[in-house]
């Protein structure tokens, strides 16, 4: 991640902060399907819901991108494959130790993938907001 600078456009970082938790509560929880979100935690045959599902992601991104840092809409790309790297690590730790919903280990392990994907989105909203600043 490049320096930020001493001063950044706080509407900007208000702005993509704003939108990132929205396109996540989109991406995650509205448009993604039972296909995608059971598809993705098996042991085989995992690749295609999870790529559907990471591709929603990263168009979400885009988007981002383009409406306030168009120079960084390849934070597309980035987030595709962080975003399958922390769902596709949860998923293993989830085969590994098969929590079920009434253990506290199966919440600790969503929390840390929402975690993740919280702190991806806000490293992104700083990247952005620094970007368009420095224009």
């Amino acid at each position: 991640m490049p320096p930020i600078p001493e001063q950044i456009a706080s509407h900007l970082l208000i702005w993509a902060v704003a939108l990132f938790v929205f396109k996540h509560l989109i991406a995650d929880f509205i448009v993604q399907t039972s296909w995608m979100a059971i598809g993705k935690e098996r042991k085989a045959g995992w690749a295609m819901p999870l790529l559907a599902h990471i591709s929603i992601h990263a168009a979400g991104t885009l988007a981002i991108a383009l409406l306030l840092a168009p120079q960084l809409a390849w934070l597309a790309v980035v987030d595709l494959v962080v975003h399958g790297v922390i769902d596709r690590s949860k998923s293993l730790v989830q085969q590994r130790f098969r929590f079920k919903t009434d253990q506290a280990a199966y919440w600790w392990l969503f929390g840390i993938d929402q975690t993740l994907h919280q702190l991806t989105h806000l490293a992104f909203a700083v990247w952005i907001a620094a970007a368009a600043s420095a224009v």
